[in-house]
């Protein structure tokens, strides 16, 4: 997924290679979570942990949430990247319309699609080992025993890599020139196409990342927290989720 990223060294992904992508990963976010859905048990454990992290996420990035200048890009990763929500028919209504995807959007548009999805993907994956093991009901000490036993290092330590992609991604299409221009004019035909959410999707991460002077700095620090939460957690250290104040 890292090689969808548009990074203008020639090894950027046609339209149809990176639908390609899409149809792959979502089909596998939507087998998940329908088999999530199966399971009562499993799916209150598996929302408990999403609520459990999106509300840790926005503790370590408190700051980025309340700096003018950071707010809309904080929010969109933690509501519309990494929130609690059912986003179910979300992926249903996406489903239906690739096709129209394929057609309507640029390249560059549709690899932040493909990027958001991937992620969604390995979450997906890495969350419902978790939830078995912890259920609805934890701690956080629990969660960390959880975390560390659940998946393996390399997987987490792809996560963050995708996260860090899909940033760049976002970073790169709103220097894509007209972009702007091209997601406006796309609303009507959007919404004639079933594309509404989509195209709401796409007009937020662009509006919370063309807003900001440098989105690359942005990305990085939230990156670099996570690596180090991560290597925390795999260290053992007491308190994996403090970090210290210069990190912040």
């Amino acid at each position: 997924m890292d090689a969808l990223r548009l990074n203008g060294q020639g090894h950027s992904m046609d339209k149809q290679e990176i639908v390609a992508v899409i149809r792959r990963e979502l089909g596998s976010v939507i087998t998940q979570r329908q088999a999530a859905k199966k399971d009562a048990a499993l799916n209150a454990a598996r929302v408990a942990l999403r609520t459990f992290q999106s509300e840790r996420m926005a503790e370590t990035h408190a700051d980025l949430l309340r700096d003018p200048g950071t707010r809309a890009a904080a929010q969109f990763f933690l509501t519309d990247l990494y929130g609690a929500d059912d986003l179910s028919q979300r992926d249903a209504n996406l489903e239906r319309v690739i096709p129209a995807m394929e057609r309507m959007l640029p390249a560059p548009a549709l690899a932040t699609v493909a990027g958001a999805v991937s992620l969604d993907a390995l979450s997906e994956r890495l969350d419902a080992a978790m939830a078995r093991r912890l259920g609805e009901d934890f701690t956080e000490a629990d969660y960390i025993a959880a975390y560390r036993k659940a998946g393996s290092r390399a997987e987490r330590e792809r996560q963050i890599d995708q996260v860090a992609s899909l940033g760049m991604s976002l970073c790169e299409l709103v220097r894509v020139p007209l972009i702007g221009a091209t997601l406006s004019m796309m609303r009507g035909p959007a919404r004639l196409a079933n594309l509404g959410d989509l195209q709401n999707f796409l007009e937020r991460g662009f509006k919370a990342f063309k807003s900001m002077k440098q989105p690359e700095d942005f990305v990085a620090t939230v990156v670099s927290r996570e690596r180090e939460i991560l290597r925390r957690l795999y260290a053992g250290a007491e308190n994996p989720f403090l970090l210290r104040e210069d990190s912040h």
